[in-house]
């Protein structure tokens, strides 16, 4: 089943409620954009990179999208600020679409049948534990058998915590005691999820970006040991951003992207902020897609990222 299948009624109305506060922050700036203006001018122009700035948009791709409505403006010669709810929304869509991938992408899968490998990174704090847990409860959801290897060992309540979400979604979870060798840990996951023919195993990782050096080493070591067992893996590299943290997010995805290849993002936390804006600014900048989204602290809260959906709420 194509990704879309898993979208219903009550993810729409989750989207909706979690985009809510970026919803109404972003539409009162607009009209305060556009007050006394009827038709799209140099001045709202320059109102709406304010606001698209302030959104934690991030300011090169505000950029981008100021440009192309400036490009409109040029050709049309004249566009009334009702339309410019419109214009936006047509071109948050473009930008999203060059740089995510299509819901109806099948993923999860593997050419010769081995497991399928997501390695998680991201800092302490993000949400990843919680992440990782929910990922479980999708895939499990959608038939796979899922393992968890615990290899964040630096840090005793992430694999205390992690065991709490193994248990609840009911899915094994391969651990060592604290301190281990991460890289031994991501091994034994591995080998028991292959022996066990799993389909899924997601492998937490350590949130420390104090030395860019030592996390580069780290997840090489870990990935070169992992392919010990499953050769092409980690199958996807997944960095979980803080979205409620705005540009703080954007730097710890430059930080991330630095120390290994990252894949695939999920940004958490979009129910508790006005900074949704921060969605459209990662992945138009760092050219990897949004993947999953959290916008509830339900265990199905977690969705695979669609962007039409995403821009049909955000504009809705």
């Amino acid at each position: 089943m194509g990704l879309l299948g898993f979208f219903s009624r009550e993810n729409k109305e989750s989207l909706d409620k979690g985009l809510e506060k970026t919803k109404v922050t972003l539409f009162s700036k607009l009209s305060r954009a556009v007050a006394g203006k009827s038709k799209v001018d140099d001045e709202v122009l320059d109102n709406l990179e304010e606001v698209l700035i302030s959104s934690d948009v991030g300011v090169e791709t505000t950029i981008r999208i100021i440009n192309r409505i400036q490009e409109r403006v040029s050709r049309d010669k004249y566009i009334n600020t009702s339309e410019l709810n419109q214009i936006l929304k047509s071109e948050i869509a473009e930008l999203l679409a060059e740089s995510n991938i299509s819901a109806d992408e099948e993923f999860l899968k593997t050419s010769n049948g081995d497991p399928y490998v997501i390695m998680v990174v991201g800092v302490n704090g993000v949400g990843k534990t919680t992440t990782i847990g929910k990922l479980a409860h999708m895939f499990k959801g959608m038939g796979k058998t899922v393992y968890i290897g615990a290899a964040d060992t630096f840090r005793a309540a992430a694999v205390d915590q992690l065991t709490i979400w193994a248990d609840r979604v009911g899915v094994p979870i391969v651990k060592q005691a604290m301190g281990s060798d991460p890289a031994a840990v991501a091994f034994d996951a591995l080998s028991s999820a292959k022996a066990n023919a799993a389909d899924v195993v997601i492998i937490d990782t350590a949130g420390r970006l104090h030395n860019k050096v030592n996390l580069m080493s780290e997840l090489s070591k870990i990935k070169r040991v992992m392919q010990k067992v499953v050769p092409n893996a980690p199958h996807e590299v997944l960095l979980v951003l803080d979205g409620s943290t705005g540009q703080n997010a954007f730097e710890q995805a430059k930080q991330f992207t630095l120390a290994t290849e990252v894949t695939a993002l999920a940004i958490t936390k979009l129910d508790g902020t006005a900074k949704g804006g921060v969605v459209l600014g990662i992945s138009d900048q760092f050219k990897i897609p949004v993947k999953y989204i959290g916008v509830g602290e339900k265990v199905t809260d977690l969705q695979i990222f669609d962007r039409m959906l995403f821009v049909e709420s955000l504009f809705s």
